[in-house]
C-alpha cells in the first residue's frame, strides 16, 4: 500500500486522515497543498476516480476572486485548479489508483483488507 495525503495542516479533514492511518500502524506520505499542488500526472490520476468538479472547493476564499464559477471548460477549470492548489477539496488521499477527496474512512477501511 501506497499511502498519499494531500492536505492542508489547518483543515480538521486532513488532521483526521491523518490520525486514521496512524492509528493503524499504516505508512503514508503526506504533501502540503499549500506549498506543493498535484503534479499533472497526480491529476489526472485523481480526476480519472473522482471526477474535476469534486475536487475543486467552490467555498474556498479564492473561487470568487479567481472568477472560477464563471470558467465553462473542463481544461480551463483544470488549468485553473492545477495553478491555484488552495481551491483543492482537502484531504486527496491516494491508494496507486484509487483516490478519495474528504474523510472517508469506510472506503480506507476496504483498501487494507
Amino acid at each position: 500500500m501506497n499511502i498519499q495525503i494531500f492536505g492542508v495542516k489547518k483543515c480538521f479533514d486532513t488532521k483526521k486522515a491523518e490520525r486514521y492511518f496512524k492509528e493503524r500502524k499504516i505508512n503514508y506520505q503526506f504533501v502540503d497543498l499549500t506549498m506543493f499542488g498535484l503534479s499533472k500526472g497526480e491529476l489526472q490520476s485523481v480526476k480519472a476516480v473522482i471526477g474535476l468538479n469534486v475536487l475543486i472547493n467552490n467555498t474556498a476564499k479564492n473561487y470568487k476572486t479567481l472568477n472560477m464559477d464563471r470558467i465553462i471548460t473542463e481544461s480551463g477549470r483544470e488549468e485553473m485548479l492545477f495553478n491555484n492548489p488552495s481551491l483543492y477539496k482537502t484531504p486527496i488521499v491516494r491508494n496507486g489508483k484509487q483516490s478519495t477527496v474528504g474523510y472517508v474512512p469506510h472506503v480506507w477501511a476496504m483498501w487494507v483488507d
